[in-house]
């Protein structure tokens, strides 16, 4: 089930009333009914898949809880660990590792078609399976209780606001909420409304109005001018990032109106000045997750310049195979890791250059937002294009600007309409950085009626109502 569908929109104000209308044990039943229609409406089948997870992480968290010995409670975890990262294994990368060692084996001559397995990819399995695994994993390090009740658990891990495309809350952040009756709250419903409406907004007026110029462009670079082609690498940019961030808003909005803080997961991430920011920034569930059960296990930088170059690299590398089965993320991965490296080695000299030449810290500071985004850019090529050769194709097209002609460029309406659209965006985000919105708007009747109206109004004169699924489904 789409939030930006139909079906949504009629599930959502029953649920709410079933909901508030419920207490205690019924209130998590409704939770967990309500989660399991909205994940099953897509495909019932694999209702299964997170109910074999809830199952496994459940019984290995009591396992871990009741165990004296580290032996045992690391026999538990490498249960949990093998069994969901096997299940995102088979569903998401077999084919992948069976293409890639049929294409090696054929340089020694070896030619047999591998046996493809014929399975869909569950919506939203890398999110859930991280989910629980933070659990798994938390228990262990003795972070956080077992669970024991089993609804609960299960509530935990299918809440719709959040199951198919995140943001990943970790059970010491929602567990606890899930332990108690949120009653309902008119300024929690109001401030969760604004954040949902600024989803829609990012979404079906923004991310979906770039989409079909973005898709033109990637489809068919060779068909476009190299000023057209640059435009789409920026549109692009600016469509994953209203498409991801506004699914966030509106799951995280979703559950503030029912009363649970899910956190924050994008935070202006294009006004980062290094790439550090940038992660601390970008899908911060998932940046932090893989800081937290990855670099750091690994040793972070605490092993010295050339290990924490290393462990960088491999976070960056895990972190794009996470994205999806293609070399394509792989290398997002390894540009965003060398990325990181870099900045670590020039860094220290770009600050005593800015020291030495006396720049205002203004424009020091606008260089580098500019560097970091047009990097960020140039690794979307590569996430966004279908294969390595178109990557390599729009880059090629891009190089050959030899004027930057409006004249140059196709499809001017869609452009012109496009451009604004994101220049509204950043002007509302340069300003959301020095106004604290919600006192401002939400706490006035007058702004918030206004802010309400204004943001429908964007939606349904600029967005775009074709039912296009949320990037961030196919991870």
């Amino acid at each position: 089930m789409l939030f930006n569908s139909v079906p949504f929109l009629l599930f959502l104000p029953l649920f709410f009333a079933a909901y508030f209308a419920t207490r205690g044990t019924a209130r998590l039943v409704v939770c967990l009914a309500g989660s399991y229609l909205f994940y099953g409406w897509w495909d019932w089948r694999f209702l299964g898949l997170i109910a074999l997870s809830t199952g496994i992480d459940y019984v290995v968290g009591l396992k871990i809880a009741g165990a004296e010995a580290q032996r045992a409670k690391k026999a538990w975890l490498t249960l949990s660990l093998v069994s969901n990262l096997g299940l995102l294994a088979v569903f998401k990368y077999f084919n992948f590792f069976l293409d890639s060692v049929y294409r090696a084996t054929g340089f020694f001559g070896f030619s047999e078609s591998p046996a493809f397995l014929a399975v869909i990819l569950p919506v939203g399995i890398s999110f859930y399976t991280f989910q629980t695994l933070s659990y798994s994993i938390d228990l262990y390090r003795g972070s956080i209780e077992a669970e024991r009740n089993l609804l609960r658990f299960a509530t935990y891990v299918a809440f719709f606001p959040q199951l198919v495309a995140g943001p990943i809350v970790r059970a010491s952040l929602l567990l606890p909420q899930l332990r108690r009756d949120h009653p309902f709250l008119w300024s929690g419903f109001l401030l969760g409304l604004g954040q949902v409406l600024l989803g829609y907004v990012k979404k079906v007026a923004v991310a979906d109005s770039l989409a079909p110029f973005v898709d033109r462009v990637f489809d068919a670079p060779e068909a476009f001018t190299p000023l057209s082609v640059l435009i789409g690498v920026v549109f692009y940019a600016f469509q994953i990032y209203c498409d991801f961030s506004g699914y966030s808003d509106i799951a995280i909005g979703l559950a503030r109106m029912l009363g649970y803080d899910f956190g924050v997961n994008f935070d202006t991430p294009y006004f980062s000045k290094s790439f550090s920011e940038f992660w601390t920034r970008w899908h911060i569930s998932l940046s932090s997750w893989l800081r937290d059960y990855l670099y750091i296990p690994l040793g972070g930088n605490r092993g010295g310049t050339l290990a924490t170059y290393r462990n960088l690299m491999v976070t960056m590398l895990l972190g794009g195979l996470w994205h999806g089965a293609s070399w394509n993320f792989v290398f997002w991965g390894f540009l965003h890791g060398l990325y990181l490296v870099v900045q670590r080695l020039l860094g220290p000299g770009f600050g005593r250059l800015v020291e030495r030449l006396r720049l205002p810290g203004a424009v020091a500071g606008g260089f580098q937002v500019a560097a970091v985004f047009a990097l960020t850019c140039f690794a979307w090529i590569f996430f966004r294009s279908p294969t390595f050769s178109t990557s390599v194709e729009v880059i090629t097209r891009i190089a050959s600007i030899d004027r930057l002609s409006l004249a140059d460029v196709q499809l001017k309406v869609v452009v012109l309409k496009g451009s604004l659209l994101i220049g509204v965006l950043v002007v509302a985000e340069l300003w959301s950085k020095t106004v604290v919105l919600p006192s401002l708007v939400l706490e006035r009747p007058v702004a918030r009626t206004l802010a309400f109206a204004s943001a429908l109004w964007v939606i349904f004169l600029f967005g775009t109502f074709d039912g296009g699924q949320f990037i961030y489904f196919q991870f």
